[in-house]
């Protein structure tokens, strides 16, 4: 039977046959097993549990398209299919997610969703905003960040994750709603692919995830800024350290201050200010012992007059 005989079109009292998650399981199956056959590479979305995504930035994403309500008709049919494995192949590029969903055809649909690149003006002030809240590339991949950085990124009108307006999306069933069900499963299909390689949000958006981390961000915002700027100034004004490998390196390479060789003890003695300065010190304690001997020798010679005055008194 056609799968076009299953409608009627002059009502909207008969839907199409349901399809059990077992038998879309099964179909998914073969249908993947004989592109297989084909030498067509696929990368299929797979789930390991009930659940779609246990990160954070695959949990990001099905909370951002989930808040939309031009996706919340659409949305629970969507998972019930990538949660079956209908999602048979899913690739994410700059800007661009391909994928091939299995339906009610004998051939997988064709799905294809643009998303628009996040706008420079955009990027530059989420990065001023981040700048000093992300202190590495990994707690950034991981999410482990703070509550307001988390905040900042997920914002629907100024973070990074994507608005209806920025999405195109595109698939080959004859259903003409603007998110059919094989669309929604491949937008939680991102998500789940997101949950494993969080870093194709970033390729996906067309920005590099390095510039939020806080090197990062102070390297680009600071490009083309005046060489007599020190990294101690800047330092001051972004409040980060900076390596300072740059500066140890120039310091290595300076020349090291010339050294005079020593003087032939042979040769006659200059007399100049500086050989005098230098003579001082070594005449000191000689000059030094003469006052000495005299205040030790003081004591005795005031005995001596005290000794006729005793006589004198007897």
């Amino acid at each position: 039977m056609s799968r076009y005989s299953r409608y009627r079109y002059d009502s909207y009292s008969r839907f199409p046959e349901y399809v059990s998650v077992a038998e879309r399981k099964a179909k998914a199956a073969a249908t993947a097993a004989k592109l297989a056959k084909g030498k067509t590479a696929l990368s299929p979305v797979v789930l390991a549990t009930s659940r779609i995504a246990d990160t954070f930035w695959g949990k990001a994403w099905c909370r951002n398209i989930e808040s939309y309500q031009d996706y919340s008709n659409r949305l629970p049919r969507g998972r019930s299919y990538v949660r079956s494995g209908a999602v048979i192949d899913l690739r994410i590029a700059k800007g661009e997610v391909t994928a091939l969903v299995c339906g009610s055809s004998r051939t997988p649909y064709k799905i294809k969703i643009a998303i628009a690149p996040l706008a420079p003006p955009r990027w530059e002030a989420l990065k001023r905003r981040c700048l000093g809240k992300i202190d590495s590339l990994v707690s950034l991949i991981q999410g482990k960040l703070s509550k307001e950085t988390l905040e900042l990124l997920c914002d629907h009108e100024n973070g990074i994750f994507p608005a209806p307006s920025e999405i195109e999306m595109d698939c080959s069933c004859p259903d003409w709603a603007g998110l059919c069900k094989h669309l929604a499963a491949v937008l939680y299909g991102i998500g789940a692919r997101l949950d494993t390689d969080p870093s194709l949000f970033f390729v996906l958006r067309g920005v590099d995830q390095n510039e939020l981390v806080s090197a990062g961000v102070v390297d680009a915002l600071t490009e083309g800024v005046a060489s007599e700027i020190d990294e101690s100034q800047l330092t001051n004004v972004f409040g980060v350290d900076f390596d300072t490998a740059a500066t140890l390196a120039v310091a290595e390479s300076a020349p090291s201050p010339a050294i005079e060789p020593e003087a032939d003890p042979s040769a006659p003695r200059k007399t100049t200010r500086a050989s005098t300065k230098k003579a001082s010190p070594a005449a000191k304690p000689k000059t030094k012992a003469k006052p000495a001997e005299k205040a030790k020798a003081a004591p005795k010679r005031s005995a001596k007059p005290g000794r006729p005055a005793k006589k004198a008194a007897e």
